[in-house]
């Protein structure tokens, strides 16, 4: 097994490999691939980490990292930095390799100074190469409540201290958006790959619906101008390749609260119309149709 940074005559294999292992595993189909491909232009890229990891004559994993910010609570920013995405194919997974892979790069991470990690992912694989929740630094996840223990959301100090004691928000960089804002050139990015089924799967993350909000299910799902499903969109809210509501985002907001009362029945607690209003002004800017 050997680890090395990644040259531009791996660039495809590796996307196929990030494609590989990320699909229908915690959305049906994925995009990691194409925010990788995208990634590598992008002036927050880190090429010195950027490593692929080879066994048996073959590319089998992969790992990125990113300069990141926290704002922080006196509204200044505090440099900091993210990686993913860490891909390892399935033929070697729960083998070890990812946390080998995982715990190089963040010793080559240590060594160029970089001194603060916060990231998206499961702390039971995640606390085995160091990281715990992001919370315990004060480090808010935004469009979490403040005080929310996000499990989700992990963090390490790679240099003891280097955090400071302060306090602030984190949101990822934008280059991890890129196939909600293009989802255009991502179609066609994907359409160079060989075909593969998107399916919904038990243990995915929820899926929402990116004009609405609400949860969504494989008999909920839209329908395309072809008649195929559309994985973003509830029925409700899109059919033939078109939205139904001509709407703004406040527009959208309040066409949902028509039906708060349906909503509140399947909620463990129910809000009012002004709590709701309120979540959704912070959530719906997050959506595909509505993201700026």
């Amino acid at each position: 097994m050997t680890i090395r940074l990644e040259t531009p005559a791996d660039y495809r294999e590796v996307e196929n490999l990030t494609r590989e292992a990320f699909w229908n595993v915690y959305r049906p189909g994925c995009t990691e691939h194409y925010v990788l491909n995208r990634y590598r232009s992008n002036p927050d890229f880190i090429p010195e980490l950027d490593f692929v990891m080879e066994e048996d004559d073959r590319i089998i994993g992969h790992v990125m990292f990113s300069k990141a910010i926290i704002t922080l609570d006196d509204g200044g920013v505090f440099p900091s930095w993210t990686f993913g995405p860490i891909s390892i194919h399935p033929d070697y997974k729960r083998k070890g390799y990812g946390l080998k892979l995982l715990n190089y790069a963040l010793g080559k991470a240590r060594e160029m100074g970089v001194g603060l990690l916060q990231m998206e992912g499961n702390i039971d694989f995640y606390s085995h190469a160091g990281f715990d929740l992001a919370s315990k630094l004060h480090i808010h996840y935004h469009g979490e409540p403040r005080g929310a223990e996000v499990p989700y959301f992990l963090a390490q100090e790679l240099i003891p201290g280097y955090w400071g004691g302060r306090e602030g928000t984190y949101c990822p960089p934008k280059g991890y958006f890129v196939a909600d804002e293009n989802p255009e050139a991502f179609e066609a990015y994907e359409a160079t790959f060989p075909h593969k089924e998107k399916v919904f799967l038990e243990g995915q993350l929820p899926q929402f619906c990116q004009s609405c909000g609400m949860p969504l299910t494989a008999d909920l799902l839209g329908t395309n101008a072809d008649g195929s499903r559309n994985m973003d969109y509830c029925i409700f809210c899109y059919k033939d390749g078109r939205f139904l509501q001509d709407v703004t985002m406040e527009g959208m907001i309040d066409h949902c609260l028509k039906y708060l009362d349906e909503m509140n029945q399947m909620m463990l607690t129910p809000m009012t119309a002004e709590e709701y209003r309120k979540m959704a002004l912070n959530h719906f800017p997050m959506l595909k149709r509505w993201r700026r």
